[in-house]
């Protein structure tokens, strides 16, 4: 009797490549591969406030030197290949690099995923589908395009929907891209957005994975930010209690959930809490050469030294590849070796598989714990790998106290005498809501009786955020070197910023940036700049409509300082309503008038 299909494959499966395999058994099969350090988003978890240094470029792998690496670990069992960054899909030539690794399925490869921010994925999509993509994880922290602003320090929401949507499309019609979305979760920052993600599963085919907030090199990591994963799931069962786990698969990262009826699914990447060591089959290889066989580890090997060693250490191409292949064989003819045209580089494989292998071997059982990984010294996470896009950086304050209050409860003022000058910036925002459309459509019309309500809310906030010392008893007065003040209409319905329910007969959001160079922040010009423009407001709309209320006075980000950047979020909208109403546009009338040193 002949073996069935599956008995044939069992027997001609060659034995796993003891390369790969560590001392606890785990087997490698799963590579992610760096292709630059660059980014287009300047995103708050992955970039150190001061900034990155960038490798020359002849430190980076080439193309050539990518393809060779990733035949070397094919050819010793690995079937999966994500590609990351740094943001991948800069990288000029990502199309013609992925269309060779796609080359390597004739040797046993299965998928090829990509990381990726989707900033600019849906002008790329189609061609790198035609050459083998199979999975997309884009990273997106927050629902809301104001937010997302400020957690990555560039505009680009929309462009990121379009990308998320053009995957979709495409699988509507047989393209089979396997679509997630990595949302690291963070307390006080973008926690209200967990369930609007959740929401989202309900219509659509993706599964949103919320992250554990990890510690990596320059993103001043405090456990006090990090939002465990039951509490997560916690806040989730409090809108969707009946939500369930899904049986994973032997090296699933994430846990995953489903509420049941929703076509979308949800995991959890538990790094901090419950680790999945265990069953970890990841390597990686960093854009400068460098293999990590731990994310969390900071030991290292470099394969591309090793690459260019018999290249006088410059970047190899393809035509250096063949040149040296040939040596190799030359060198083996002259020895008389046996070959079969396959083995020019076996010398120099065997080189890379022992150093490759020998790190593997070194992997210990389990990445640190949270204590050790705080302080432990890693690359930033740009330099790593593209696990998601953005968070806040800043410490904690462990032990919070009044710093305007002396020991016996009197007043005083701060001394910032001695503390450093820094650039501060602080954006506020306050929102008028009306209670009948007339005011709207007269500040709209700008047939107010009173005049321009929003070129004199504008000023009043300028000229009411120089003078916030005279207003406020213990507020030291600062040389203000920038004040922008937005004023933003919101339409009937729409939600505006800040605010939870949405208005129904139109609202006003004021929003102010102000900026100096001192040794205090600017948190208080923001706010007063955004209540004296709201007051405005107020009075000129008065006559029309006596039931105003202001509300969501908030400062929402700041930075400079000792205490670093800090995001705050505004209330989240109702979980009912979908992505949809929080990318809904404003209305504007005119442009934003600012004060400059």
């Amino acid at each position: 009797m002949s073996p069935s299909p599956s008995q044939q494959s069992i027997h001609d499966a060659k034995p796993f490549s003891d390369f790969l395999t560590d001392t606890f058994n785990r087997q490698h099969d799963y590579l992610r591969i760096s292709l630059t350090e660059r980014c287009n988003l300047r995103c708050l978890y992955c970039m150190p406030e001061e900034g990155i240094q960038l490798s020359p470029k002849k430190e980076l792998l080439t193309t050539a030197e990518i393809y060779y690496l990733s035949a070397l670990f094919v050819n010793q069992g690995v079937n999966k290949i994500r590609l990351t960054g740094g943001e991948p899909t800069v990288r000029k030539d990502i199309i013609p690099l992925m269309q060779q690794i796609g080359s390597l399925r004739r040797n046993g490869l299965k998928e090829i995923a990509l990381t990726t921010n989707g900033i600019s994925l849906h002008r790329k999509l189609d061609d790198m589908v035609e050459v083998g993509l199979t999975g997309v994880n884009i990273s997106l922290d927050t629902l809301d395009p104001h937010q997302f602003v400020l957690l990555t320090r560039r505009q680009g929401f929309d462009a990121v929907m379009k990308s998320i949507n053009r995957v979709q499309e495409m699988n509507k019609v047989g393209a089979g891209i396997k679509l997630k979305l990595n949302c690291v979760a963070m307390r006080g920052l973008n926690d209200h957005q967990i369930l609007p993600f959740i929401e989202m599963t309900r219509d659509q085919d993706v599964e949103v994975r919320f992250i554990e907030y990890m510690p990596f090199g320059g993103n001043k990591w405090s456990e006090k930010k990090m939002l465990p994963y039951t509490e997560m799931l916690d806040l989730i069962r409090t809108k969707y209690p009946s939500i369930e786990q899904l049986k994973g698969g032997k090296n699933d990262t994430s846990k995953t959930w489903q509420v049941p009826g929703f076509k979308g699914k949800v995991g959890f990447i538990t790094s901090m809490t419950h680790n999945f060591c265990g069953t970890c089959n990841r390597l990686r290889i960093t854009s400068d050469g460098n293999l990590k066989v731990c994310l969390h580890g900071n030991a290292e090997v470099s394969l591309r030294d090793m690459l260019r060693k018999d290249h006088d250490n410059e970047p190899m191409d393809e035509a250096a590849f063949e040149a040296l292949r040939q040596i190799e064989l030359d060198r083996r003819k002259q020895d008389g070796f046996r070959f079969d045209g396959e083995e020019g580089w076996i010398s120099k494989e065997r080189e890379l598989l022992d150093i490759i292998g020998a790190a593997v071997k070194r992997k210990k059982a389990k990445h640190a714990g949270m204590g050790q990984l705080e302080n432990m010294q890693n690359r930033p996470m740009i330099l790593i790998d593209s696990l998601t896009g953005s968070e806040a950086s800043g410490e904690a304050q462990t032990k919070p106290k009044l710093t305007h209050v002396t020991s016996s409860g009197e007043a005083r003022m701060v001394d910032v005498g001695g503390k450093e000058n820094t650039k501060r910036i602080a954006i506020a925002h306050a929102t008028v809501l009306f209670s009948n459309p007339e005011p709207l459509q007269l500040i709209l019309e700008n047939t107010n009786k009173k005049g321009d309500v929003l070129g004199v809310a504008r000023i009043a906030g300028i000229m009411a955020s120089k003078r916030t010392a005279d207003l406020i008893p213990l507020c030291h007065p600062i040389p203000i070197s920038k004040v922008e003040l937005d004023v933003r209409l919101h339409a009937p319905g729409q939600a505006a910023l800040g605010n939870a329910k949405p208005s129904q007969s139109g609202a006003v959001t004021l929003l102010a940036t102000v900026e100096c160079v001192g040794p205090t922040g600017v948190e208080m010009e923001a706010l007063t700049a955004v209540s004296g423009a709201a007051l405005t407001v107020f009075d000129m709309c008065k006559a029309v409509d006596r039931n105003m209320t202001i509300v969501a006075t908030k400062v929402m980000y700041k930075s400079g300082g000792r205490s670093g950047i800090l995001i705050t979020s505004s209330p989240p909208l109702n979980a009912s309503q979908n992505s949809s109403a929080l990318s809904a546009p404003i209305i504007s009338r005119s442009a934003s008038p600012s004060i400059h040193p």
